[in-house]
């Protein structure tokens, strides 16, 4: 039942209040990431009534929000704040998602809740997915001699990121009980919201993990299973690696990748790892719900906006198969004898 201000009016603070501290946390366990980006979202909303019409804080209510409010919401953050399109897009979708929330609570907040839904954002410019080629690519995956044991680690981590394509809070989350070497062989990892999903692991990666286990994992000595996949001995203890720690090792890859590579990206990261492999497997001709369910996206929208663009190699394979005869250039057909053949009537 939603709480209601002095007026009787549902509180719109309270109800805020409920959404990101109560409902997003412990019914829908959302990521501290995503709570975070919908209370800027609804600081944003909050930040235009107060600038653009003047109200206070304590005034703001749900009175105060219908459609013409969201549009002129959305062209003050294109044109005021300078916001790109997936931004006030992105925006725009929390606030529905808050209003939502609110219309179940609050039958008579249904209407503001339609209201705001027709309201579309702006189109945002579909790109083609930015992805390591396939040279580039493997001078990062071979950037570490693997002299050390440091580097032994560090080799392994780019080889498991590239063929699971796992997040970074998935790669420092992954615990050696996750692996299964045994066939097939697979590793489950726990993604946004604790949500697991399992990943197949190839021959090559299985033979590279099993010599990383032995020597970093032995007898599963350190921690047992339960162990951090991938850690550093702090106060001599497995330790799991930070997020910063993963962009260092990812830095200095591409730092040593691109003295033999110059067109390696200066700034790496692991999302650019995970869309390489996806760009990969898709142009190998992995179907996209299959690359949907390896990445781990709840909706198959969210996997073909990124990967459903055939590069120029694909076109040009996909025309070369379509009209094989056109594309070979055979001498006979433009000779005389052929055009007197054709300009005949028998």
């Amino acid at each position: 039942m939603a709480r209601r201000d002095s007026s009787g009016a549902a509180s719109f603070w309270a109800l805020a209040r409920d959404w990101l501290h109560a409902y997003l946390p412990k019914v829908r366990c959302a990521s501290d990431k995503t709570i975070e980006a919908y209370r800027i979202s609804l600081e944003c909303l909050i930040a235009f009534l107060q600038e653009s019409r003047g109200m206070k804080r304590r005034d703001i209510g749900f009175e105060s929000i219908d459609r013409a409010c969201a549009k002129s919401w959305v062209e003050w953050m294109r044109d005021v704040r300078g916001y790109a399109p997936k931004t006030v897009g992105l925006r725009l979708t929390a606030l529905k998602s808050f209003l939502s929330y609110c219309a179940a609570e609050d039958v008579a907040i249904c209407a503001i809740r339609d209201q705001v839904a027709s309201v579309k954002g702006p189109k945002a410019a579909r790109k083609p997915v930015e992805h390591l080629a396939e040279h580039e690519t493997a001078a990062l995956l071979s950037a570490f001699s693997g002299r050390t044991a440091k580097e032994r680690r560090n080799r392994m981590m780019l080889v498991f990121l590239y063929e699971t394509g796992a997040r970074v809070s998935e790669l420092t989350g992954a615990l050696v009980g996750d692996v299964s070497l045994g066939k097939p062989a697979h590793v489950v990892l726990t993604g946004k919201g604790d949500k697991t999903r399992v990943v197949p692991l190839g021959d090559a990666c299985v033979e590279h993990l099993k010599v990383y286990i032995e020597e970093f994992h032995p007898g599963l000595g350190r921690g047992g299973r339960s162990a951090p996949l991938f850690y550093s001995i702090r106060g001599g203890k497995p330790r799991q690696l930070s997020p910063d720690a993963v962009s260092l090792v990812l830095k200095n890859a591409g730092d040593m990748a691109r003295e033999g590579c110059p067109s390696m990206p200066d700034r790496l990261h692991c999302h650019l790892i995970r869309k390489t492999r996806a760009m990969d497997l898709y142009k190998s001709g992995v179907p996209l719900p299959l690359v949907m369910q390896m990445l781990g996206h709840e909706s198959m929208s969210t996997t073909s906006a990124f990967y459903a663009f055939a590069t120029a190699d694909m076109m040009a394979r996909a025309v070369e198969a379509a009209s094989p005869e056109i594309l070979l250039a055979n001498e006979w057909w433009l000779s005389e004898e052929r055009l007197e053949e054709l300009c005949t009537l028998r």
